[in-house]
């Protein structure tokens, strides 16, 4: 092609692009679309008088600092002398200086302190700028051992009760300001609308409306009303979270891609954050999502024109963990895009020296511009003034005592049970309060898988109820309930009994999980493991009566369970109040209130099923919920699930004496298989015994395990030793291997090992290609009993043998 041809090429393409509109352009917004607001009075004269003359007298260094935010399980208060960074977070797991990651507030306050102190340290070349502490206080501050822990949104989706969420924040804003902490991320306005996303449970509906209802009522509950801000009223300030389109991913995909158009994008993404906004929201978390391609960390049409120039947003946008990182072109340590794009402060929790001394260098070249540096750190210094940070005063931190106190526990309980879904009642409920009854299930006395996650842990696990203090579990509650009615509850987790009971109560569900680690690829309860099932079938068959209280973060297939069930409430993830489950189904005094606002499914492979969606088809409907007032039967449900449920298995290897499908067991012909008890069922484990060198593989389809690296998972076993080995034992995963012989040896009766993913990972395993997640190699005789093996969250006691 001749040099004038391509001159002629470039100009029509440069003339197209020039013509194009925003919607023609993948991840371009066209602002004139979307929703005007305005934030009210976080901007005033005096305000910016005041900020203008803080501007001048700050070095670039400092400028830069109050842009990025560490977590403080990468850095130290003395570090702030060096680089005098504008804000710290506590990770889900990451705990107070020098204490253990479970504590109550002192330690909080104190980790507040000592990195305020240096913050505002006098010394030469020093401007004292108080620091914001956030943390992800999304159902009560969940941090803090002691605090009071509400329903999470899903839940609360159900009550249909914005007034109640207001008083909500308000507590979880007094719970948190008592820790010494003035930020709470939240409250999360995705509208999830593929239920196999593992962050369903944040969002308050599939329905945007009931999200636009609540996002004003949270945002005012936790700050306040515009002009009444102030921590010193045991106000914090709030994030709405995450903009935008993070529900909308396609298939579910945790930080994915929302394929949709501009209109659906504004529709049903946005409709909470204009209320947001109107509220005085002080500041937005950007998502780790992309729209059509673009990842919104660097989506300049959607933060800067949209977000702060249509939709007037005067706060500020900070970036959610490393989500810079992910645009190309950036790493986690170097991203001008991010802050060009409108970013003001980037959660930069482990990479925040080298993101530090990297936008430092690009202010200083002028690859971020002055102007666009000065608009980020006004943003934030206008927050920070306007939560009143700047006095230094802190009364709420000598008030730890309104952590759990009973006024607030008493919010949660009304909560919990407003958020009850009766989903079939046979005519068993109400329970009377003279009844003896049973309460069986593994959920039935542990406030941990109550409270599902983000609890005192990023993923909810590890927990016990000893950490718990002042919560009650769902059975506490029941039992309290029958003794004060003249009945009984007796505890019974597997459902034996010796004297019939009148009814049993069954509490069971999800294990409590968080982003990456909830991704599900089938809305199938426990597929290939149906524990829960087995448990109502053996009691139906007793003659028990049987009411099932399942806990969830989302709606699932349970046609079976429900099958069994008497009576089935949707429990979701309650919190730490359990005993608003015992103040709907005993007695009869408080009636069932929650509706769906979620639409239930009628097969295991209805991903996407939303009110006025194409196929509407669901077993229950949104706005779906019996009570005592309005009944109706239901009928035998189809126990097809729709889908096939090996698809979905991607961690269970071995239990209750089978390999479930896709899996299978090889063996070599030096290892003997035989099928033994387990501690619990009878032929229950396989017991393998070398008589020679050989290996036991389990093999299946090809797994991408990288995510669950990252979410922290490990390789879970069950099992005892009944010859101890004389060599080295290999326990292998996709080849990475690990000698656990002297574990071992040294191990008498059942036990459980735990190695963590990263482990194989770092012993040379392709985590992203593994198509044998386990294999025991023995060169000597010896011989094991394994009764399960899976992939498993619970961190505890986990090791990484050499």
């Amino acid at each position: 092609m001749g040099r004038i041809h391509r001159l002629l090429l470039a100009t029509v393409l440069c003339s197209t692009a020039l013509t194009a509109t925003a919607q023609e352009l993948p991840g371009v917004a066209n602002p004139t679309r979307w929703p005007q607001a305005k934030s009210p009075q976080l901007i005033d004269a005096a305000t910016e008088k005041k900020i203008t003359a803080l501007l001048a007298r700050l070095s670039l260094e400092e400028k830069v600092g109050q842009m990025i935010q560490a977590d403080i399980g990468a850095i130290t208060p003395e570090d702030l002398r060096r680089y005098p960074l504008g804000s710290i977070l506590a990770g889900g797991s990451s705990p107070p200086i020098g204490s253990p990651d479970r504590s109550p507030a002192g330690p909080w306050i104190a980790t507040s302190r000592a990195f305020n102190a240096v913050a505002l340290e006098q010394r030469p070349g020093h401007v004292s700028i108080p620091l914001m502490f956030g943390v992800d206080a999304v159902h009560g501050n969940n941090n803090v051992i002691g605090a009071t822990i509400f329903p999470h949104n899903s839940a609360l989706g159900a009550t249909r009760d914005p007034a109640l969420i207001r008083r909500i924040g308000a507590v979880t804003a007094e719970e948190t300001a008592a820790a010494g902490i003035d930020w709470a991320f939240g409250p999360t306005l995705a509208v999830p609308q593929d239920d196999r996303w593992g962050r369903a449970y944040e969002g308050y509906s599939e329905d945007p409306a009931i999200v636009a209802s609540y996002a004003g009522a949270m945002i005012d509950g936790l700050q306040g009303k515009p002009g009444a801000w102030g921590i010193q009223r045991g106000q914090v300030a709030a994030s709405a979270k995450h903009f935008l389109g993070d529900g909308g991913t396609k298939d579910g995909i945790d930080q994915g891609d929302a394929q949709v158009d501009e209109a659906t994008l504004i529709k049903i993404h946005d409709a909470g954050y204009p209320g947001a906004v109107k509220a005085g929201a002080m500041t937005i978390m950007a998502s780790f999502s992309s729209w059509n391609g673009v990842k919104m960390h660097g989506n300049k049409s959607l933060l800067t024109d949209v977000l702060k120039g249509r939709m007037g947003f005067d706060g500020f946008i900070v970036g959610d963990w490393n989500g810079h990182g992910q645009i190309p072109g950036c790493s986690n340590t170097d991203c001008p895009a991010t802050f060009n794009a409108g970013l003001d402060m980037a959660m930069a929790p482990d990479s925040w020296k080298g993101l530090y001394d990297s936008t430092l260098a690009a202010a200083k070249a002028g690859t971020i511009p002055a102007a666009r540096i000065d608009d980020a750190v006004r943003r934030i210094l206008r927050v920070k003034m306007k939560l009143g940070l700047f006095d230094m005063a802190r009364p709420w931190e000598a008030k730890s005592d309104t952590i759990g106190s009973a006024a607030h526990r008493a919010v949660a309980r009304e909560a919990v049970a407003k958020s009850l879904v009766l989903l079939k009642n046979n005519g068993i409920l109400p329970l009377k309060p003279s009844a003896n009854i049973l309460v069986a299930g593994d959920a039935a006395d542990d406030i941990a898988r109550q409270s599902g996650g983000w609890t005192l842990s990023w993923q909810g696990d590890g927990n016990t109820n000893k950490d718990f203090p002042g919560a009650t579990s769902i059975y506490a509650g029941i039992a309290a309930a029958a003794k004060a009615g003249g009945g009984s509850a007796t505890l019974s987790p597997d459902g034996s009994f010796t004297t019939k009971p009148d009814v049993a109560i069954v509490v069971f569900g999800e294990l409590p999980y968080a982003e990456m680690r909830g991704d599900v690829r089938t809305l199938e309860f426990e597929p290939g493991d149906k524990q829960a099932l087995a448990l109502l079938t053996k009691l139906k068959a007793a003659g028990v009566p049987t009411v099932s209280v399942f806990l969830s973060g989302r709606p699932l297939w349970v046609n079976p369970e429900l099958n069994q069930s008497d009576a089935f409430v949707a429990a979701w993830f309650p919190g730490s109040e359990g005993a608003g489950v015992a103040d709907v189904l005993i007695g009869g005094k408080r009636d069932f209130n929650g509706k769906l606002a979620f639409s239930w499914p009628k097969t295991a492979g209805q991903f996407v099923l939303n009110k006025g969606g194409p196929n509407y088809d669901p077993l229950f409907a949104f706005d779906y919920g019996l009570s005592y007032a309005k009944g109706a039967p239901v009928t035998r449900l189809s126990e097809v699930a729709g889908i096939d449920a090996s698809l979905a298995n991607t961690s269970l290897f071995f239990a209750r004496g089978k390999v479930p499908a896709p899996f299978t067991l090889a063996v070599d012909s030096t290892v003997q298989r035989s099928a033994v008890d387990s501690a619990t069922t009878q032929e229950g484990a396989v017991q393998l015994a070398w008589t020679g060198a050989g290996a036991a593989r389990i093999r299946g389809p090809e797994l991408a395990l990288v995510r669950e690296v990252n979410a922290d998972l490990n390789l879970q076993l069950t099992y005892r030793t009944v010859k101890p080995p004389i060599g080295p034992v290999m326990l292998s995963l996709g080849g990475g291997k690990v000698d656990i012989a002297p574990i071992l040896a040294k191990a008498s009766g059942w036990q459980v090992l735990r190695v963590p993913l990263k482990c194989f990972r770092d012993k040379g395993a392709a985590m992203d290609t593994v198509t044998e997640p386990f294999a025991l190699t023995a060169s000597a005789p010896f011989a094991i009993t394994i009764a399960d093996l899976r992939l498993a969250t619970d961190p505890a006691d986990a090791v990484c043998p050499q």
